[in-house]
């Protein structure tokens, strides 16, 4: 298989049909090789428009989802950036040369409230959330902001997220293909 080739297929017929054309989210995607992250018998299926499971609940978020959080987080250079991953770094790959810095946590320590990250300008959570640990608001400065899926109603929908307080307060963008990240989960509860 030609992955340069689908590659370049991938930005023409999925991220500037879905409305992802900033010439720098463009750059990226065509430069970083998403076979690179996915296990070797996937490696054919990693331009497909849709999530990649991993196995173990991981998965590489579609190509669409990963170019439109990439567009709404739009990293500045002086920026310390925090990519809450789930696995796989394609994310924090993508906006490395876009920050200041680039650190990544997993999704399970800032879970388990382990990660002690905090003061972010941007956080970028790869995948989707239910329920906010603590340690993600901690994570977002105060004047920072924070870009994950976010799960209303079972729709993921990506959302641009500021601190207010010891809260985050977000406003959603747009519907994307963000699959739940397992530990971010809501606890199941009856109600009526």
């Amino acid at each position: 298989m030609n992955f340069q080739t689908a590659r370049r297929a991938m930005i023409d017929s999925q991220l500037r049909t879905s409305g992802v054309n900033e010439p720098f989210v463009l750059e990226r995607m065509g430069a970083v090789a998403r076979e690179d992250f996915v296990p070797e018998t996937a490696r054919g299926t990693a331009y497909m428009d849709r999530a990649q499971p991993l196995g173990e609940g991981r998965f590489l978020a579609s190509p669409v989802a990963h170019g439109q959080m990439l567009a709404e987080a739009h990293p500045k250079p002086n920026e310390r950036v925090l990519v809450v991953e789930n696995g796989n770094g394609y994310l924090a790959e993508l906006v490395r040369p876009l920050a200041a810095s680039v650190d990544t946590v997993t999704a399970s320590a800032v879970a388990s409230g382990k990660s002690k990250a905090k003061d972010f300008d941007l956080v970028l959570v790869d995948g989707a959330i239910e329920d906010v640990p603590k340690a993600l608001v901690k994570a977002v400065s105060a004047n920072g902001r924070i870009v994950s899926g976010l799960i209303e109603r079972g729709v993921s929908r990506l959302a641009v997220g500021r601190r207010s307080g010891d809260t985050l307060a977000f406003d959603t963008v747009a519907d994307a293909d963000l699959p739940v990240l397992g530990m971010f989960a809501r606890k199941k509860a009856w109600s009526f």
